[in-house]
């Protein structure tokens, strides 16, 4: 591992000392690893987060970041490894578990043929939702797709349906939020609409894990930020330690130290 005896006593003390002092837990993984074939994507993360935590993991294309997000929400079975929430082991039969989980990926789970408003309405259904009227009303206000409302997927632009996507994964209110990738592609507008989701999410104290490349919005409302290479989190620690700058730097030199990064 590139990250310093010292700097990983500290990381786990801090995360020792939130638990202790009535933090939270949310999610304790355990040892994940996720192999494809001869290929590891994921090699033995551990990663524990309390109430709060806005982790943001920066790596190369292909570190296992999209690996690591998909076993943390339960759209991956890891090789080896346990991931828990709230305590509760990961149950992929367990409908109730997954509703603890809200997930924006690359592929959106939109259904094109439907309305905005139609799949959020069928998400809604598939997680038991009460008042779904006013659900599905507040999302698309407030990605601002409440005039897109009866427009088919099909008909929307790349932005709106990242912002449609961002609105079916917060529906249900998950306790856990993943984000891979979440401003790849997007217009200033949509990027606005995103940053001010995630400030509200940051104020409301929701646990959040955003994988990203972007330096400055990842940093922007990180508490943790690891930097992954070649499946393990190969530096780890908090923002506040850390600024912008100085961060560039050592981002460039850690995945430098790590070439021969695995798919």
């Amino acid at each position: 591992m590139i990250v310093a005896a010292e700097q990983e006593r500290a990381l786990a003390a801090s995360v020792h000392e939130s638990v202790g002092t009535g933090a939270e837990l949310v999610v304790e993984a355990k040892g994940l690893v996720r192999e494809y074939g001869a290929v590891i994507a994921v090699d033995g993360i551990d990663l524990t987060l309390v109430r709060g935590d806005f982790l943001t993991v920066f790596g190369p294309n292909g570190a296992g970041k999209s690996s690591l997000l998909k076993m943390l929400g339960g759209m991956m079975r890891a090789t080896s490894g346990t991931v828990s929430i709230g305590g509760v082991p990961l149950d992929f039969s367990d409908g109730e578990w997954r509703r603890r989980v809200g997930m924006l990926s690359h592929q959106g789970f939109l259904y094109q043929q439907l309305t905005a408003e139609e799949n959020l309405r069928f998400y809604g259904k598939l997680f038991g939702l009460d008042d779904l009227d006013r659900r599905v009303r507040a999302r698309l206000e407030r990605v601002g797709l409440a005039d897109r409302a009866h427009f088919a997927v099909r008909k929307l632009s790349h932005g709106m349906r990242q912002r449609l996507a961002l609105a079916r994964a917060l529906l249900h209110d998950p306790e856990l939020v993943l984000l891979d990738e979440p401003y790849t592609g997007l217009d200033p507008a949509a990027a606005s609409v995103l940053r001010g989701v995630l400030q509200e999410l940051r104020a409301d104290r929701r646990t959040v894990v955003m994988v990203t490349h972007n330096l400055a919005e990842g940093l922007a409302l990180a508490t943790r930020v690891a930097i992954q290479v070649r499946g393990r989190f190969a530096w780890q620690g908090v923002r506040a330690d850390i600024d912008e700058l100085r961060f560039e730097r050592l981002y460039h030199q850690v995945v430098d130290d790590g070439a021969g990064v695995r798919a």
